[in-house]
């Protein structure tokens, strides 16, 4: 998917944005909670698991709408300093990955779109990379953060492979207010159509 922002000037992508290789700390978010006290990656380590993030997005369809381009390039991006990923092995369980997303402002509408879609990304194609497992979450700063984490906490207790029959929404579209059509106890109109009918049907025998 092209750079949609670049379509609309603001300088050449040299000038907005840093090298995929390169790691500036300066141009990353600060470590929050969720990482501090693990081993943060930092330098090459960072630079090669963030490699692997942007493959697993483009496969996924992991794209911040409103700069028009794979999320994992945000990162990169000079204009937005303090967004991005961290990365942490986890200091109980190398084998286990931590990652914190810091969105452009406290009420970016996406985050849970994104993060979520990175969770998939991550956990549903896991035989291209080295960890068993990835935890995601969206940095304390952002206003629902809290219900955010929340539901990332749930979708990692339960089984990550249930995320790897493909079936995901493009987690570039934003989809946080079609939580209703998530619920497992809420029916379709075909289906509750065709219960009332067996209803009657049972109530004229």
């Amino acid at each position: 998917m092209p750079d949609i922002s670049s379509l609309f000037g603001g300088g050449s992508q040299a000038d907005r944005f840093d090298d995929s290789d390169q790691f500036v700390p300066e141009h990353l978010p600060d470590l929050d909670a969720f990482l501090d006290g693990h081993r943060v990656l930092e330098g090459d380590d960072h630079v090669a698991v963030h490699r692997v993030a942007r493959e697993l997005f483009e496969d996924r369809g992991v794209y911040d709408v409103t700069f028009g381009y794979n999320l994992a390039r945000l990162n990169l991006d000079r204009r937005h300093p303090d967004a991005g990923f961290r990365y942490a092995e986890d200091r109980d369980d190398p084998s286990v990955l931590r990652a914190e997303f810091t969105p452009t402002t406290p009420f970016c509408p996406q985050s849970k779109t994104l993060t979520v879609g990175a969770f998939r990304a991550w956990n549903g194609l896991a035989d291209r990379h080295d960890y068993d497992r990835v935890r995601v979450r969206v940095a304390p700063m952002h206003q629902q953060a809290g219900a955010i984490n929340a539901e990332l906490d749930a979708m990692d207790a339960g089984d990550a492979q249930a995320e790897t029959d493909g079936s995901t929404t493009d987690a570039g579209t934003p989809t946080d207010e079609r939580d209703d059509e998530s619920d497992p106890e809420s029916l379709s109109l075909s289906e509750g159509f065709e219960a009332a009918l067996n209803r009657l049907s049972g109530e004229k025998q």
